[in-house]
């Protein structure tokens, strides 16, 4: 949802994360952006009956909750790659895990990664501290540099734009368990990562300066 009315705080997060997706592909400085959702675990009560000429698969209404999972994603729009990773919770750890497993094993070359993301209260520097020793929390803090979406912004963020085809495409049906959904994941980013799925962003700062016009302040003279 983009705010009803002006709105400071909002363009100036919104412009300054337009001006990155501007930037040209650095693999020494990548720009990548993340983004996690909470998912359901659901077991069928019943075997659903299976398709048949002219019927689709049906499935019983009644079904058994299994707990809940949480999906981390991180994608680099401009070089088509993505990464999901499943995990029990979504806590500040958890999150500074993932963060590390970003810098030293996915892109352990890059000088810097520009991370992209919300500012939910987990994603900090302070995390890293939560999750490490003092020393190699801060030697991962100096290769991240990290930019935050702005309220009712998540739409700026292209990682939510990859969950939601994940969603589509991945979790529309039950799934009972976390290593089912950890194989489901899988599969999918591999096959997206194989086609070197982009997100070709158009939309820029003229562009928002122009159509987003009501959330400019107005400077009085």
């Amino acid at each position: 949802m983009i705010p009803p009315e002006q709105n400071a705080e909002f363009v100036a997060q919104m412009e300054d994360i337009l001006d990155l997706y501007q930037r040209p592909y650095d693999p020494q400085r990548p720009l990548i952006c993340m983004d996690e959702q909470p998912v359901q675990l659901i077991q069928e009560t019943r075997c659903p009956l299976p398709a048949q000429p002219g019927k689709p698969e049906r499935v019983d209404y009644e079904y058994e909750r299994k707990g809940t999972a949480a999906l981390f994603l991180f994608t680099v729009p401009l070089a088509g790659w993505r990464r999901v990773s499943v995990r029990e919770h979504r806590t500040a750890v958890d999150w500074a895990e993932e963060v590390r497993i970003l810098l030293e094993e996915d892109f352990p070359d890059a000088e810097k990664i520009i991370l992209i993301c919300d500012n939910l209260n987990t994603h900090t520097i302070g995390a890293l501290y939560k999750a490490f020793p003092p020393a190699q929390a801060r030697a991962l803090a100096m290769r991240l540099e990290i930019h935050y979406t702005p309220k009712h912004g998540s739409w700026l963020n292209v990682a939510e734009i990859e969950l939601s085809v994940l969603t589509r495409q991945c979790l529309d049906g039950r799934i009972p368990d976390i290593d089912r959904l950890r194989r489901e994941a899988q599969a999918w980013y591999q096959q997206r990562n194989d086609a070197q799925k982009g997100v070709d962003w158009q939309f820029t700062t003229a562009d928002a300066r122009i159509r987003l016009k009501r959330l400019y302040p107005q400077i009085q003279t």
